[in-house]
């Protein structure tokens, strides 16, 4: 998703002395990503990013599995985990492997108090419920219903809500999010035939600038670890920056399907894309126009990747008894398609508003305890005529 963007003030050239009004330097710090290869912004202080006063026993917060060897499509009654305090506090891990971890989280109130670092991934934030304000150090993004929140490793943030009734799917990605390489030319921007374009995106805005000393708490989640560090000064001490590297929004409201004659294969849903595994939107969408078309997906075989599916809204034109935060999974090495009726009842029709996001990873995913939890074990069986 190279973009390139700036807030704040800074130097007309990068590396070079640029002074406080009021005497002094800034400090400069490069926000890289995959060493100095990837996407990288310029920051600029005003007091060293490197003062810490104390680090506190890291807490082991790796997600427990269940089952490591899963070969059962499941179906996870999403809205039956429990609200939780802020954002960090209410994640609830249901399904992963050494790429990517999905969960959920219902926080009810805003994470204040600290600060937030993942040091190892970056972060994909569905809104499902709840609205409020995604603050990071380098600008604020609002975000509502059907958001997408892309959060690059290393971003430090905190996230304000405004309600106490929120609704989070989230991923943990151990590999770069992009945008699929199919809709990018070779500098990296989207093409026309795209589903969606840059001026869809929320960027950083209201770049909040800080200068106070004292005792500032930022939980840095490394290694399976949370490690918690007092550092001497607000980390939101940025006058100005630019680059590419920056946090983003996107909605799901905003994706424009590709549609067709006969039955579009999931592809071109797609949103998202790391080398592990790739995110797709459906969204409301006229149904395929030929004449003999059957809209329902065809029955096809998961033999390289894990299929996960978070139902937002609207009624899911292939399955039965779905509600909205169910999340259904079906794991590679076995076929799966439509329910019973599925396949007949959508002959003839011709749109639907279902509403949902998708996850296919290329590596087995493993079962929390939590997820067995809001397992409704029989998934499973509703093929059986």
């Amino acid at each position: 998703m190279p973009i390139y963007h700036k807030l704040g003030t800074i130097p007309q050239k990068r590396h070079t002395v640029f002074e406080k009004p009021g005497g002094g330097l800034h400090y400069e710090q490069l926000f890289g990503t995959v060493g100095f290869d990837g996407m990288s912004s310029l920051l600029y202080h005003l007091h060293r990013p490197t003062q810490v006063r104390s680090v506190a026993e890291p807490k082991n917060v790796m997600p427990k599995i269940a089952v490591e060897h899963n070969m059962k499509a499941r179906l996870l009654q999403g809205f039956n985990v429990p609200p939780g305090n802020d954002w960090l506090e209410s994640r609830y891990p249901l399904l992963v492997n050494k790429d990517i971890h999905v969960g959920l989280a219902a926080p009810t109130k805003s994470l204040t108090t600290y600060f937030y670092k993942n040091a190892d991934a970056d972060e994909l934030i569905f809104v499902h419920r709840g609205s409020g304000t995604l603050r990071t150090f380098l600008g604020n993004i609002p975000f509502e219903y059907g958001d997408y929140l892309v959060i690059p490793r290393g971003m430090i943030y905190q996230i304000d809500f405004d309600t106490e009734e929120n609704r989070l799917l989230y991923a943990e990605s151990f590999h770069p999010i992009y945008t699929p390489k199919r809709y990018r030319n070779w500098f990296g921007q989207l093409l026309e035939h795209s589903p969606f374009c840059e001026r869809d995106y929320k960027m950083p805005s209201h770049l909040e600038t800080f200068d106070e000393k004292g005792d500032f708490l930022i939980k840095i989640k490394k290694q399976g670890y949370l490690h918690e560090m007092v550092y001497a000064t607000h980390p939101f001490d940025i006058v100005g920056w630019d680059g590419y590297n920056f946090p983003y929004a996107f909605s799901i409201h905003n994706f424009e399907p590709i549609t067709g004659r006969v039955h579009q294969p999931p592809p071109v849903h797609q949103t998202f894309e790391t080398k592990a595994f790739v995110v797709c939107s459906f969204c409301p969408r006229l149904y395929d126009y030929h004449p003999k078309a059957i809209p329902a997906p065809y029955n096809h075989s998961n033999i390289d990747s894990d299929e996960v599916l978070y139902y937002v809204d609207g009624d899911f034109m292939s399955r039965n008894n779905i509600e909205q935060g169910h999340i259904t999974l079906h794991p590679a090495g076995i076929p799966h398609g439509p329910a019973p009726g599925a396949y007949e009842r959508s002959i003839g029709q011709k749109y639907t508003q279902e509403l949902a996001v998708m996850i296919d990873t290329f590596a087995p995913l493993m079962v929390t305890e939590q997820a067995l939890a809001i397992d409704d074990g029989k998934y499973f069986q509703s093929w059986l005529e």
